[in-house]
């Protein structure tokens, strides 16, 4: 990669990593209020139970995260990237697509499942930061809706509904939801303004060809075109899993 480019990338990945931590700010100053209030946020280190979740991202955090990886892990993170390009091509809806990330694609390469915690913790994505649950674990794991019975979805649907800071739905916290869109503001402006060009998709794949020198030249040189082929030419490509704008 050419001194320019990597002044260029540079510049996108900073502004992302000055987003993540306004929203670090920012979110622990509303959990301490939430706390103060009587709230519970349930989310711990090594808790595991959402790491087998699909997760979109823009290219901008993708590159953060690539900068962090040794060839061992970004071998890892490929492999996930394909098998979660595999379950996209003969999924048969949406939902089937993330049961069957969750149960058979499953958790996410760069978790250390000895200790229970991310092993890039700083670059995790924003995803990752700003999905907190007002509820036990076990309510974040996959497969819990369709073991509870029929008294128990209502029960939860009663409980959610009267604890503060959900949505009235789900057991996630939605404030710490909402305070995460500057970051993916902040991540489409510096892409649009390095790139001319935005991309979102998977967390994986953008990760993986956040480091595929001839995916990231197209890109900076705002030549969709070009990038779509060489992601096709790897098989990292679906319409689904990677998206210009």
């Amino acid at each position: 990669m050419t001194d320019q480019a990597q002044r260029v990338n540079g510049d996108v990945t900073e502004a992302v990593r000055r987003a993540y931590d306004r929203y670090g700010r920012r979110s622990g100053e509303w959990m301490e209020r939430y706390a103060r209030q009587g709230g519970r946020v349930y989310c711990a280190s090594g808790c595991v139970a959402c790491c087998n979740m699909p997760i979109r991202v823009s290219l901008a955090e993708a590159l953060v995260m690539a900068a962090e990886l040794d060839e061992g892990l970004a071998a890892a993170v490929e492999a996930h990237a394909r098998a979660a390009i595999a379950n996209a091509r003969t999924a048969r809806s949406d939902d089937e697509y993330v049961q069957r990330h969750r149960l058979e694609v499953g958790f996410c390469p760069i978790l250390d499942r000895e200790t229970g915690g991310c092993s890039r913790y700083e670059a995790r994505p924003t995803r990752c930061r700003d999905t907190f649950s007002a509820f036990p674990a076990h309510f974040c794991e996959a497969d819990v809706w369709e073991r509870m019975s029929a008294r128990e979805r209502a029960e939860y649907r009663r409980e959610v509904a009267r604890t503060p800071g959900t949505d009235g739905e789900l057991h996630f916290i939605a404030p710490l939801e909402h305070l995460s869109e500057p970051v993916w503001e902040t991540a489409s402006r510096a892409m649009v303004d390095a790139w001319g060009v935005e991309v979102w998709g998977d967390y994986w794949v953008l990760t993986t060809l956040a480091r595929d020198e001839r995916f990231m030249a197209a890109i900076m040189a705002g030549d969709t075109r070009a990038a779509w082929q060489r992601a096709s030419g790897r098989g990292l490509a679906h319409r689904m899993l990677l998206e210009f704008a």
